[in-house]
């Protein structure tokens, strides 16, 4: 056999705003059309799973197969990737191993028989840098840094030189530059409200130079670097103190106690929150319900850009962050080529801006509801994101479900988020509660009724997207798979079978049967049932359906602000805290995800195909036969074709335009199966309990 050719780099990329380094460049060179159908790539380094390369190949014809369980990909190659070839749908594909290259030549003979062989990796594209540094950063960070080492050009640099120049080039954080408390406060504010992640070797560096500085002596920066939440209540627990520190006089205490009375998290309690650099950091949080506001103090004195950290009154407050946030909203919808950590960003943004909307709605006292212009304002922005989001799914989502799942990307890497937590832990013990149809705002809702039950209660918040068509036979049966619907086509259409693929994918893991427990149509009622499953002493996973939201919302007759009512109300019911509270004292660590969000949606009329669509969503139908889809779109011509994107063979989704729906024309209803924001970008939530 010969060698894997090897591909060198740097490249320049010619775009439409000019010439710019590109690291992808060296890699697409190789693919282009005239090549064998078959390329087979040694990839140690994971870069076939950045999001721009995956799209770009896709746009040159070529599909990317990864090989990681052979029998999976067997099945998948078999049933999909030979067919796209012989009936030349695609150019080619690459079959991927995340290994080097001499594992190539133990693929299968019928493999090496038809491809190419190539090997890829960062030491050629970066070779100046320390290559665990270079590993550790996000594909899509790898960007920044191939644009800098363009610019500057280095000479070979040692690990810590490595850490700092990412630092500067790639996070925008130079840690000479942090002196006082303000500078200090301002790069955790820039970080932490923009959802800005950096590997562990970059915090430890950031943390070890800045422990060396006298200012951050009293700091927990070991908590307050990589910790969002841990942030965020660092600043909570002293916006209170400073509001009355500041109120009358202005003047600040002179002596300042050593641990000040309330405060759980260690470090100084008096923070420059009036500096000009944090302030407008600390609007924000208000305006968008990250940090809540303190009660009015007689007498004290406007601070002009911090009014939403003062709790005046309830009418105001909402008006005042309603504007707020619509105008951030509009000005931070993700660019087209964003990676999809952007839009994970922006939705929770976007979401909270719906639940804020909705209550203030309903609240017919508020000034907020007689406002009209605010509504025309959203509606201006949703019809943005809408057609920003169509676009970037267009383009990027058929590359998610080969992200890797640490962190989950897409609902059916949740399972795998559990199976880290067991293995990390002897004897561990881990839940995941799929709360079937809940949206991301809807999660807000719930979130701040726990908060309020529970206030010992963390949320380490974050979002994965789900499978389209966003139903539950397709997607909830993929979080209980652990895999793409792919993979169970003889269950497609049912979820029956869900507690069997849940009970598959822990054996898979070394689990016996006895370890797991499944259980469904939760949400009402008593626990005991529920507590006495869970309370069996061999129990080491259990993954728990409660599907009160997608009861509710398939009877909703009052839209998306009567869904908030009762989501609202029943939680206020206190079983999902006395759920948690459950799982805690069994000594569970706890996840909660979603399988779809929902939307809510105007009737455009019912397709009249009977029978013959497998599943007759409202907002999505699927078909066996694609003529039998071509038919129905003849009469709705701005439905959706779906691309069957890792679904099984006979699969073919017709997705209801815009926020329309297959029901009766002019029907007001919320539902779910589209390709909305709302209902592709879910929950995906670390529960945790403080110490009692």
């Amino acid at each position: 056999m010969s060698s894997p050719e090897r591909v060198n780099g740097p490249s320049v990329t010619s775009t439409s705003s000019g010439a710019v380094p590109n690291w992808r460049g060296p890699i697409l060179r190789s693919f282009a059309r005239g090549v064998p159908p078959v390329t087979l790539v040694a990839d140690p380094d994971g870069l076939f799973v950045d999001e721009s390369l995956s799209a770009a190949l896709r746009a040159r014809g070529f599909g990317i197969v990864p090989l990681a369980d052979r029998v999976a990909f067997r099945y998948a190659y078999e049933a999909k990737w030979r067919v796209a070839l012989e009936e030349r749908k695609l150019v080619g594909i690459a079959v991927v191993i995340r290994s080097g290259e001499q594992e190539l030549g133990k693929l299968p003979c019928d493999l090496l028989r038809a491809g190419r062989r190539l090997a890829f990796g960062l030491a050629t594209l970066f070779p100046a840098f320390n290559q665990p540094v270079v590993a550790a950063l996000a594909r899509a960070d790898l960007d920044s840094l191939y644009a800098a080492q363009a610019r500057y050009g280095t000479v070979s640099l040692g690990a810590d030189a490595t850490k700092d120049f990412a630092l500067l080039h790639v996070f925008g954080i130079a840690p000479e530059g942090i002196a006082q408390p303000s500078d200090l406060l301002r790069m955790l504010l820039r970080r932490h409200y923009g959802r800005q992640d950096l590997p562990k070797v970059l915090d430890e560096r950031l943390i070890r130079v800045l422990r060396r500085r006298a200012p951050f002596a009293r700091w927990p920066l070991d908590v307050l670097v990589p910790d969002r939440e841990a942030f965020l209540a660092f600043l909570q627990e002293r916006w209170p103190l400073f509001r009355r520190r500041h109120a009358a006089s202005g003047e600040k205490l002179v002596h300042e106690p050593a641990e000040p009375f309330g405060l759980t998290i260690a470090g100084p309690a008096d923070l420059p929150f009036d500096h000009p650099d944090v302030s407008i950091y600390i609007d924000d949080l208000f305006a968008e319900g990250l940090l809540r506001p303190a009660a009015s103090a007689t007498g004290d004195r406007p601070m002009d850009r911090m009014s939403d950290g003062v709790r005046a009154n309830m009418a105001t407050d909402a008006l005042r962050r309603l504007d707020a946030m619509v105008e951030g909203a509009g000005e931070s919808i993700p660019v087209p080529e964003a990676p999809h950590r952007d839009w994970v960003t922006f939705a929770y943004r976007w979401a909270t801006l719906n639940a804020l909307r909705l209550a203030s709605g309903a609240n017919h006292s508020s000034s907020a509801a007689l406002r009209p212009e605010i509504g025309r304002r959203i509606a201006a922005v949703r019809e943005r994101v809408d057609s920003e989001f169509h676009a970037w799914m267009a383009r990027r989502y058929a590359g998610l479900h080969d992200q890797p799942p640490d962190p989950p990307v897409m609902v059916h890497h949740a399972a795998q988020a559990l199976a880290r937590t067991v293995e990390d832990c002897e004897n561990g013990k881990a839940a995941l509660i799929v709360v079937d149809g809940l949206s991301l705002d809807q999660w807000i809702v719930l979130r701040d009724e726990l908060a309020l039950q529970r206030p010992g209660l963390r949320f380490r918040e974050s979002a994965v997207f789900a499978w389209v068509p966003t139903v539950t036979s397709i997607s909830r049966q993929a979080i209980f798979a652990g895999t793409p619907p792919l993979y169970f086509p003889s269950s497609i259409y049912t979820t029956a079978k869900e507690s069997s693929l849940w009970e598959r994918f822990w054996l898979d893991r070394g689990l016996v049967a006895r370890h797991v427990v499944y259980a469904r149509g939760l949400g009402d009622g008593a626990l005991g049932d529920t507590r006495t499953l869970l309370e069996r002493l061999d129990i080491r996973v259990a993954g728990l359906v409660v599907d009160k939201i997608d009861k509710i919302m398939h009877g909703m007759a009052l839209g998306a602000a009567g869904m908030h009512n009762q989501i609202r109300q029943w939680a206020g019911e206190g079983y999902m805290a006395g759920l948690l509270d459950m799982l805690f004292d069994g000594s569970f660590s706890v996840f909660l995800t979603s399988d779809h969000g929902n939307i809510e949606a105007r009737g455009s009329g019912r397709p009249s195909e009977a029978a013959l669509a497998n599943i007759r969503g409202e907002r999505a139908r699927i078909y066996s036969d694609p003529l039998l889809r071509s038919r129905v779109k003849e009469r709705f011509p701005e439905a959706v074709e779906w691309p069957a994107i890792g679904l099984p063979d006979l699969c073919y989704p017709l997705l209801a335009p815009e926020r329309s729906a297959f029901a009766t024309v002019g029907a007001r209803i919320v539902a779910h199966g589209g390709a909305a924001l709302e209902e592709v970008v879910v929950p995906m939530i670390r529960i945790e309990r403080s110490a009692r």
